[in-house]
């Protein structure tokens, strides 16, 4: 048995924008963003890059190659793969470190910087560590070869796939590829769709993640039948943080819709993956309902949120209201002493009584509204909402 290579990758959405973005960064040339040259340069370098080039095959992408080996192809709708050749059976696991920590280290610190500007990546997204498909292309490997490498690997078979030119074992994080030809399109360009594929499931179902815990919160809120004055502020800053976060998701999951179209027309079109799409072409469609789906249980997400924070904005409306009136009734107290004290006294005149009566007279003021406000505070009031049973989504 011989080991050809690793593969491992990624998808975000890009386009040919960012793409022409990238190249021109890889390239030393000065980008068209308002961002710290000297920072650019000490990413560019860490890159480690040999050789550059340009392309397009169905989608423009370019490639380059490290000094260690590595050769990266970026895509134009985002999708990145990374292959080293240089591996041997003895030193698989220590291949695979090398190319994740470049994936995550050196690739992945460079792009987030390039594209820190614009809007921003919600922290519900920012903190996700991805796990990689790992993908080992073999060379007549027996089963039994395969079997023991998916032993020390993962442990366990999630399915088996054949052609006439490969065969594919999958395991959870590890794909392992036995190659019967001598050619690699075919292996190369399945890698490729497979990422994709992965990626943007993957994402779905982060997202769906993210509206079950988002729905969770806007209940913690809505929950308490009755709450105080002094919450509703709280409760009113939690609704817009989570209003801005499902709408800076909602943006990218209406992005993901005009990938998915051009990927399934560019596979279909290509004779590397003929034999794969016999299989698994089912699964773009798959994507695509899936992805309606998850549109449609955000949309549900937004109202949700917006009707908690009409509830909250009618409650602080409320207390603003009480407020101005406790402060109209402390205002005509004292008007009243006022016109009082101008009745009672034939002439104005200044006398210590007189200031130690207007000191007084304040003191009670400001200590009626503040007992006002108090009560104001303390006081309940009540979240009125229509509760359903809960179902599994």
């Amino acid at each position: 048995m011989k080991i050809n290579s690793i593969s491992v990758g990624g998808w975000f959405q890009r386009t040919t924008l960012q793409l022409s973005e990238i190249y021109d960064f890889l390239r030393g040339e000065k980008v068209q963003i308002k961002l710290s040259q000297k920072k650019l340069d000490l990413f560019r370098n860490n890159l480690d890059i040999n050789n550059l080039g340009y392309g397009a095959s169905g989608e423009e992408y370019l490639i380059f190659s490290t000094t260690e080996g590595i050769n990266v192809k970026i895509f134009e709708d985002g999708l990145i793969t990374l292959t080293y050749n240089a591996v041997t059976e003895q030193t698989l696991f220590e291949d695979i470190e090398k190319i994740k920590d470049y994936y995550e280290l050196k690739l992945s610190l460079a792009l987030n910087y390039l594209f820190a500007l614009g809007a921003p990546v919600p922290k519900e997204l920012a903190g996700i560590k991805n796990i990689y498909p790992f993908f080992v292309v073999l060379e007549k490997a027996n089963q039994e070869e395969i079997q023991s490498l998916l032993t020390q690997t993962d442990g366990r078979q999630y399915y088996e796939f054949k052609n006439s030119k490969y065969d594919v074992l999958r395991g959870d994080k590890y794909y392992f590829i036995n190659n019967k030809t001598k050619s690699t399109d075919e292996i190369e360009r399945y890698i490729e769709e497979q990422v994709f594929i992965r990626e943007f499931k993957g994402q779905l179902h982060r997202y769906l993640n993210i509206h079950r815990i988002i729905w969770e919160k806007i209940d913690e809120v809505k929950a308490h039948s009755k709450v105080k004055g002094s919450e509703i502020i709280k409760f009113t800053t939690q609704l817009e943080g989570y209003a801005k976060t499902i709408n800076l998701i909602d943006g990218r999951i209406n992005q993901m819709g005009t990938y998915l179209p051009t990927r399934e027309k560019i596979a279909k079109q290509d004779r590397d993956l003929t034999e794969f799409l016999e299989i698994s072409g089912y699964r773009y469609e798959t994507l695509r309902d899936t992805l309606e789906y998850i549109k449609y249980l955000w949309d549900m997400t937004i109202n949700y949120v917006k009707d908690a924070e009409k509830q909250f904005a009618g409650l602080k409306s409320d207390v603003t209201n009480k407020s101005v009136t406790s402060l109209t009734i402390v205002t005509s107290m004292s008007a009243g002493a006022a016109i009082l004290g101008l009745f009672t006294e034939s002439e104005p005149s200044f006398t210590t009584f007189g200031f130690f009566y207007f000191f007084v007279l304040a003191l009670i003021g400001w200590g009626a509204q503040k007992i006002l406000s108090y009560i104001s505070n303390r006081r309940k009031y009540e979240v009125s909402d229509v509760t359903y049973e809960k179902n599994i989504k």
